[in-house]
């Protein structure tokens, strides 16, 4: 079962999400908070482990950004989900680059919320064309800059940055075989599946790579390890 922790000062749209959450018996709701300070503080207890991060950014003593970059830190496998406003596509580029998967607008929360955490724990994204294109407006933006660089040969620079770094980060077979399992789409489960090994071993394996990446998600450790070479 996947363990949820819900973080949303709204007290009648974290019951709603609770709800959802409790109702499936793929998921394990932890707890449901409503401030920055509860969840860091729970977040913080060693024996409290998350898998899936559903918080709002808009909280009455700080940002979900901070929640989110906590629990990523203490555990990179766990996978955030933003709660949103329509309109605040900024914060959500935001969230997204601090480790979120995806969001659920607060306006038009779907009727099976359990569903969309489901279907991230397998793979998808729940994000909108639109974010998708600023993100990928962003990480173009970010190549062009390292491949145009002044001085010498754009090319030669590009690739000499790439080949140093590449050798710098050595990836067991095991890794390197679950990289590119997530890089086609595999959910964690499916990859222990495939690789007969549990899902705790194929998580410990992400850990790992995301050290070595020096990434926080499943989207930014393909993109790096893609730039890299090593896919």
């Amino acid at each position: 079962m996947w363990r949820v922790l819900i973080v949303e000062d709204d007290l009648s749209t974290r019951e709603f999400f609770a709800r959802s959450v409790s109702a499936c018996r793929e998921l394990h709701l932890l707890s449901a908070v409503a401030t920055v300070e509860e969840a860091c503080r729970w977040l913080n207890e060693k024996a409290n482990a998350v898998d899936v991060l559903l918080t709002d950014l808009g909280l009455p003593d700080g940002s979900g950004l901070d929640v989110i970059r906590l629990a990523r830190r203490l555990n990179p496998a766990c996978e955030p989900l933003v709660i949103s406003m329509f309109g605040d596509e900024d914060n959500v580029l935001a969230s997204i680059e601090a480790g979120a998967l995806g969001y659920i607008h607060k306006d038009s929360a779907p009727s099976d919320v359990a569903q969309t955490i489901l279907d991230m724990r397998n793979g998808a994204s729940p994000i909108s064309p639109m974010i998708a294109r600023r993100l990928l407006s962003r990480f173009q933006g970010v190549i062009s800059t390292l491949v145009q660089r002044p001085g010498g040969d754009k090319a030669r620079v590009g690739e000499a940055a790439n080949a140093k770094k590449t050798s710098e980060v050595v990836l067991t077979p095991s890794e390197q075989d679950v990289l590119g399992l997530i890089a086609r789409g595999f959910s964690y489960a499916e990859v222990a599946r495939l690789r007969n090994s549990s899902v705790h071993t194929v998580q410990t394996h992400i850990k790992k790579l995301y050290g070595k990446l020096s990434v926080n998600s499943k989207n930014a450790a393909v993109f790096e390890a893609t730039r890299m070479g090593l896919l």
